[in-house]
């Protein structure tokens, strides 16, 4: 039996780096992702980094609550937030592996920042914040790729290069399974060894 949360977000306020939350600027809150947040402008902080399309906020509920049920203890959005608008965000995608002793590796995802807030060093906080959660839920190491352009941001966070990302892009990513299949969305959890591009830092 699942035990109840107490908790509004998707992973518990234990998992925040107290020494990040303090060092953040006056009026600046970091925190979980949490379902309102459709309302504070977390899409629009994506936007920032790439495509995110005409999502409604019923197709938003239903993506948040996957995450915050069957997804539960794999995902960990965060965000920063300023006088109710989400201006920072940045994802944690725990893979669940056979090796190295059925370890655990942090993929590293959609850092951004807003465009009018960048240059605050909110990004190297965002990063700093997901080492720290990395690290509590037992990951024995986080990977991420970048543009060669942000290589310099994220050796100044700690990472190293350390290989060369690939990709195979599919020309209709639609797909006829249902949402809610468990081999679909095993998939969709466990083949993240490159992960997506983070430009918006």
């Amino acid at each position: 039996m699942l035990a109840t949360k107490n908790y509004a977000g998707l992973f518990s306020a234990d998992l925040i780096s107290p020494t990040i939350a303090a060092s953040l600027p006056e009026s600046y809150t970091i925190r979980a992702l949490e379902k309102s947040d459709f309302a504070r402008g977390f899409l629009d902080c994506l936007r920032v980094l790439t495509t995110v399309g005409d999502i409604t906020e019923e197709q938003w509920n239903e993506r948040y609550d996957w995450m915050d049920t069957q997804g539960n203890g794999g995902y960990f959005l965060l965000v920063i937030e300023d006088q109710g608008r989400i201006v920072g965000t940045g994802a944690l995608i725990v893979e669940r592996k056979f090796i190295h002793n059925l370890g655990l590796v942090g993929h590293i995802e959609d850092i951004a920042v807003a465009k009018d807030q960048q240059g605050k060093k909110l990004g190297l906080k965002i990063i700093q914040a997901l080492d720290f959660i990395a690290a509590k839920v037992g990951c024995y190491k986080s990977i991420l790729d970048c543009s060669e352009a942000n290589e310099g941001f994220y050796v100044k966070c700690g990472f190293k290069r350390a290989g060369l990302e690939m990709a195979h892009y599919y020309e209709d990513p639609k797909s006829n399974f249902s949402t809610s299949a468990v081999g679909i969305q095993g998939f969709k959890t466990g083949a993240l060894e490159g992960g997506g591009r983070r430009e918006g830092i």
